[in-house]
């Protein structure tokens, strides 16, 4: 019943043309997104959804609304070549997923090769008691380095923007 609410939600939020209503929509898609996570047992997926999806990516859209309109403009052309790359990507993605092992296989590679590993070594290796928090600190410290680095980056590239933004509407009065 959830993934019916993420789709129809998502569908509405596409076909509406009042900017302001469809962002609304996609701050609920991205709830709805986090409770999935959730029932799929990702907590801390469905922790990162829910603070970054429906919060913060929500507000930039009300802030950009804000700036430019809350009606979109209609298209001049129809968006063949955009929607035939879609298409084309989502079926190579469905493809690239066909022979991946189905969920929850006892036998899958990451469960017989490297789930074991990291249970049972990753206190001895890291000292941390935490499976999880020795596998993102340590064994994928860097990974997690990188991805943390471009949150900042981004975060700092919003900051930028909205300084440029003032003192550019400052300079507009004067």
């Amino acid at each position: 019943m959830l993934l019916v609410f993420v789709l129809a939600t998502g569908i509405a939020a596409v076909w509406l043309r009042n900017l302001l209503a469809s962002a609304m929509l996609l701050g609920i898609y991205s709830l709805l997104m986090a409770a999935l996570w959730v029932v799929l047992d990702a907590v801390d997926v469905a922790f990162t959804e829910a603070a970054v999806g429906a919060g913060l990516t929500t507000a930039l859209m009300l802030f950009a609304i804000w700036l430019t309109g809350r009606q979109e403009k209609p298209p001049v052309r129809k968006p063949w070549f955009p929607l035939a790359g879609a298409l084309i990507t989502g079926g190579l993605l469905i493809f690239g997923t066909i022979d991946m092992p189905k969920f929850g296989d006892p036998q899958a590679p990451a469960q017989v090769h490297v789930a074991p590993y990291y249970l049972e070594n990753a206190e001895a290796q890291t000292g941390v008691p935490n499976v999880v928090t020795s596998v993102l600190a340590s064994y994928r410290g860097f990974d997690t380095l990188g991805e943390v680095t471009v949150v900042f980056t981004a975060g700092m590239g919003v900051v930028v923007l909205l300084g440029g933004l003032r003192r550019r509407r400052r300079t507009d009065e004067t």
